[in-house]
């Protein structure tokens, strides 16, 4: 019972993942026509040394629609992925940290190098307008509002997740167990 549940909402939360990429991307027809040229490929992202006592996390595969988007590629086995990404995800913590300072993580590429290149591409210049998707939910001026506020309220996670990054890298170093 645990394990299907568990399943399940590691599938939802796979599809909600593909769902917000696929949002950025069709809000950006320039990013949905560079992906349309490799409609059909395959990525499949590995993160190595994922904490045991942290839930699993699905398989992150993902295949490119015709329609220049991506869709999740469930619990099917995918064994010739075009593309395949390894990060070290051993330290989740500092990774989320440093991601949120704009420090891009490692990432180990086996494949197809014109696909690779395609989404760096996606990745240094795709951005989520999540003041314009509020806009049109609450209006402008209360979106505006509340991306300002968000933007501070940002501004302070950056500062402490920076300051804890440099916490659990000096926590990484050899020699510095307990004393």
């Amino acid at each position: 019972m645990f394990r299907t549940l568990t399943s399940v909402l590691q599938g939802a939360l796979a599809e909600r993942l593909a769902l917000l990429v696929n949002h950025v991307l069709a809000a950006e027809p320039v990013a949905t026509e560079r992906l349309r040229a490799h409609g059909g490929r395959s990525l499949q992202l590995q993160l190595d040394g994922w904490p045991a006592l942290l839930p699993a996390l699905p398989e992150l595969a993902f295949r490119v629609t015709p329609a220049g988007l991506l869709e999740w590629c469930g619990t099917e086995a995918l064994a010739g992925a075009d593309l395949r990404l390894r990060l070290d995800a051993s330290n989740p913590a500092l990774a989320l940290a440093r991601w949120a300072q704009g420090e891009r993580p490692r990432v180990d590429l086996q494949g197809d190098a014109r696909f690779a290149a395609e989404l760096s591409w996606l990745m240094d210049n795709l951005r989520w307008d999540v003041q314009d998707d509020l806009a049109r939910l609450v209006g402008e001026a209360p979106a505006h509002e509340i991306a300002r506020v968000g933007q501070l309220l940002a501004g302070g996670l950056r500062e402490t997740l920076r300051m804890l990054a440099g916490w659990a890298a000096r926590a990484d170093e050899p020699g510095s167990g307990p004393r």
